[in-house]
């Protein structure tokens, strides 16, 4: 019996295991069945739609953001090399704002330089992910001035970061590429063709140089839709209202000059600026200025007859749109006087070896603005009629009240005017502007008595010039003889005849 029992019981206990066994292998694929069952119904919860057009049409930015190969890149923006030597400005405006969707040629930013104001565009298409800097910040070429996510790195043409443009202007032209072909136009149609989504390479351009003009872009839309646009309207030339003379009884006020300016209130503590702008380019231009020798020289030039001549021809002037001043007498004059001493339209290198004489005479005129003294300049007045020289003052004088003037507007002067008779007085000590060597103030003109030839009293209007030359190249007597030159022709404004070309 013991045997019995020793032999049976090594059965049961496999008996035993194995039911043991089986049950586990049993719950163990029931177990896997449930976690199959549950991943099949997540998975049909979640993708539930997902094949419909509809879902991926009406969300497409969320689907692109969670597809990691799809995902833009982050480009740095950076501030490329404006030219002229300038290595820093200052952000003055900024068009776009973190999250905002740019794309080629958009404006970006205004920056301001030591010359001019400069407007920074895109060459991406993408979004605004971070600006480096804030308003009235410094900002430094080679640095990175905004980043931007963009899907389509590889599809931009590896050329600069940054396309800069002056200010916007009516006249100044710009460049833009598109497919690889250079089209001209100036960023106010720009944006007309960007706002009727026109490609400019499809347009003819009709103005110098195959420039695309609004016109161009007008008659090309009209083609596309039928409709027939007006011809662009003159400018309407509006006659001053009559002065009305006071009467003889009433009695005359002193009249007293008005602040154009708001008054500088002081605080109760001192401040301090940075020098910036335009100031901190008059202190690098003056300070080497210090170095040059000043030769001064003035005389008083009669202007009675260029006063009647000038009266004469301003409505002829102003039926062609151009407001006719004096300075353009003035700067035809100078430039018909530097025909005859060239070495007034030169130039002295640093060490004082060589003079290089300009064949250009790109006249400067100094102008106060609201940012501080400018002195943008015509270019080629020797190859200028009088009307041609007025227009481009019409053109400078308005960008330069509007703070826009471009780098290409204040650079490259090589004599300069300075009419100071504008604001008041009549003699001054101009500063000569380097690399120059010669510049002239301009006084007021004033009614006074003076002696004919016959010995009797007449009004003559006058005006002051003060001269001032780099006396290491230019001697008392050129500058005289100059000056004399100058001065017949505007006494005489019939002599000039005999030297224009």
């Amino acid at each position: 019996m013991g045997l019995t029992a020793s032999i049976l019981f090594p059965g049961s206990v496999k008996k035993i295991i194995s039911q043991f066994l089986l049950c586990e292998m049993l719950e163990l694929c029931v177990h896997h069945i449930r976690l199959y069952s549950n991943f099949r119904s997540l998975k049909a919860k979640y993708n539930c739609g997902l094949d419909k057009p509809s879902w991926r049409y009406r969300n497409p930015h969320r689907l692109f953001r969670t597809t990691i190969v799809s995902r833009g890149q982050i480009v740095q923006f950076k501030l490329s090399d404006i030219g002229e030597g300038i290595t820093e400005v200052t952000v003055k405006e900024w068009y776009v704002k973190e999250g905002d969707v740019v794309s080629q040629f958009d404006s970006i930013c205004e920056v301001q330089s030591d010359k001019a104001s400069v407007t920074i565009t895109s060459r991406y298409d993408g979004v605004i992910r971070k600006l480096h800097y804030n308003l009235d910040e410094i900002a430094h070429v080679g640095k990175p001035l905004v980043d931007i996510e963009t899907a389509a790195l590889k599809d931009v043409a590896p050329e600069e970061d940054v396309v800069e443009t002056p200010a916007v202007s009516h006249e100044e032209q710009t460049h833009q590429e598109i497919k690889g072909h250079k089209t001209l136009a100036t960023p106010a149609v720009r944006r007309l063709a960007m706002e009727n989504n026109i490609k400019l390479s499809e347009v003819v351009g009709t103005g110098k140089d195959n420039r695309i003009l609004k016109e161009d872009i007008l008659n090309y839309l009209a083609k596309q839709t039928g409709a027939i646009l007006p011809l662009s309207p003159k400018p309407e030339i509006v006659a001053p209202p009559p002065t009305t003379k006071p009467a003889a009884d009433m009695p005359k006020t002193p009249r007293i000059p008005l602040p154009i300016s708001k008054p500088v209130v002081i605080s109760q503590k001192d401040k301090t600026v940075a020098v910036s702008g335009f100031q901190k380019v008059m202190v690098k231009t003056m300070s080497a200025a210090l170095k040059i020798p000043h030769f001064g020289y003035c005389d008083e030039i009669d202007l009675t007859q260029l006063v009647r001549l000038r009266e004469e021809l301003k409505p002829v002037a102003l039926e062609r749109g151009i407001k006719l001043t004096f300075m353009p007498f003035f700067l035809k004059a100078a430039s018909l006087a530097l025909l005859h001493y060239p070495i007034l339209n030169a130039s002295l290198d640093e060490n004082c070896q060589n003079i290089t004489y300009k064949a250009s005479h790109n006249i400067g005129v100094a102008m106060d603005t609201g940012q501080g003294l400018v002195v943008p300049n015509v270019k080629n007045v020797q190859a200028c009629s009088v009307y041609e020289v007025a227009s481009e003052l019409n053109r400078l004088q308005s960008l330069g009240s509007a703070n826009q003037l471009g780098t290409s507007d204040l650079t490259g002067g090589t004599f300069t005017l300075s009419n100071i008779g504008t604001i008041g007085g009549t003699y001054a000590k101009p500063v000569i502007l380097p690399p120059e060597v010669a510049i002239g103030a301009l006084g007021k003109i004033q009614g006074l008595p003076r002696f004919n030839a016959k010995g009797e009293i007449f009004k003559a209007q006058i005006m002051n010039v003060s001269w001032s030359a780099d006396h290491r190249i230019i001697d008392g007597a050129t500058m005289s003889r100059f000056s004399n030159l100058w001065k017949s022709y505007l006494e005489n404004p019939a002599f000039m005849l005999l030297d224009l070309k």
